[in-house]
C-alpha cells in the first residue's frame, strides 16, 4: 500500500501562524507605540479649556508609588505678578517673543556641547512645561528630540497667558509640592497672591534644583541669585506684555 508523501503545506502551518502571531503582536506594538507619540498633541488642545487642570508626570509618578502630593490649582489673576516677573526672568527672558524654543540659545547650546563644554540648560517654559506634562526629567537626547516640537506645538496651540498658568500650577518647588499655591503655602505660609517680590524671586531661582534649593530657607548662594532675579524683574515691564497686555 502506497503511503502519500506528507503534503509540504502541512509542515509550514506552524511557522506560518508564528509567523502571523508575530506579525499582529508587532502592529499591535507599533499601534501603542504611535498612540503615545500622538496623545500628547491631542492633550494639548483639550488643555485649551480653562477648567481642565494638567498634572505633570511627577505628581503621577507620586500617585503609583502612594506618596501623594499637594498642589492647588489657582488662576493667573490669583497668582501676583512679581512670580510672573520673577520666573520669567530666571527662566526665560525672551518667552514673550519666541515661538516654543529659543533657537539662538539651543545653537549655542550644540555648540558647547559639541565642543565638549560646560552647557546651560537652555530650556524654555514651553519646554519645560512640554516635559514635565509629557516626559521625563533625565537628561537624554531622545527626550530632547521628543521635547522640542512638543513646545512649539504647546506655545503654538495656547496663549502666552494660559501656558504660564499651566506652568505655575505643575512646576515643583520641593518633594511633593507642586504649583505656585502650595509653594508659597509650603515656604512662605501666604497664598500666591500674597507673595512679595523677595519671595518671588526665592521661588523663581529655586525652579532648576527644587529638591536641593529651599526657598523658605535660602543659603547665601540662594539669596544671592534671588537679588539679581529681583533686581531683573523690577525692569521686565516690556518683557511680560503677552500676560498682562
Amino acid at each position: 500500500m502506497d503511503i502519500a508523501p506528507e503534503r509540504e503545506d502541512s509542515v509550514d502551518m506552524p511557522a506560518r501562524r508564528r509567523w502571523f502571531e508575530d506579525r499582529r503582536v508587532l502592529k499591535r506594538i507599533v499601534l501603542a507605540v504611535l498612540i503615545l507619540l500622538i496623545l500628547p498633541y491631542a492633550l494639548i488642545f483639550f488643555y485649551l479649556l480653562p477648567f481642565i487642570h494638567p498634572v505633570s508626570t511627577l505628581m503621577l509618578r507620586d500617585l503609583v508609588l502612594l506618596r501623594g502630593y499637594d498642589r492647588q490649582w489657582v488662576s493667573l489673576d490669583d497668582i501676583a505678578p512679581v512670580v510672573v516677573q520673577s520666573v520669567m526672568m530666571s527662566e526665560d527672558g525672551q518667552y514673550c517673543f519666541h515661538g516654543g524654543v529659543d533657537w539662538a540659545e539651543m545653537r549655542m547650546l550644540v555648540e558647547d556641547t559639541l565642543k565638549g563644554q560646560a552647557t546651560r540648560g537652555g530650556s524654555t517654559i514651553p519646554m519645560q512645561t512640554a516635559k514635565n506634562l509629557f516626559l521625563w526629567n533625565s537628561r537624554s537626547f531622545v527626550r530632547k528630540a521628543l521635547e522640542l516640537p512638543l513646545a512649539v506645538t504647546t506655545d503654538f496651540v495656547l496663549s502666552k497667558r494660559r501656558l504660564m498658568e499651566i506652568y505655575l500650577n505643575i512646576a515643583e518647588w520641593g518633594p511633593g509640592i507642586y504649583g505656585i499655591e502650595a509653594a508659597a503655602q509650603h515656604h512662605f505660609k501666604v497664598p500666591a497672591s500674597k507673595l512679595t517680590r523677595r519671595q518671588a524671586s526665592l521661588l523663581a531661582v529655586s525652579l532648576p534644583n527644587p529638591i536641593d534649593r529651599n526657598a523658605g530657607k535660602p543659603g547665601r548662594g540662594l539669596r544671592r541669585l534671588a537679588g539679581v532675579i529681583e533686581r531683573r524683574a523690577q525692569g521686565s515691564g516690556d518683557y511680560i506684555r503677552c500676560i498682562y497686555d
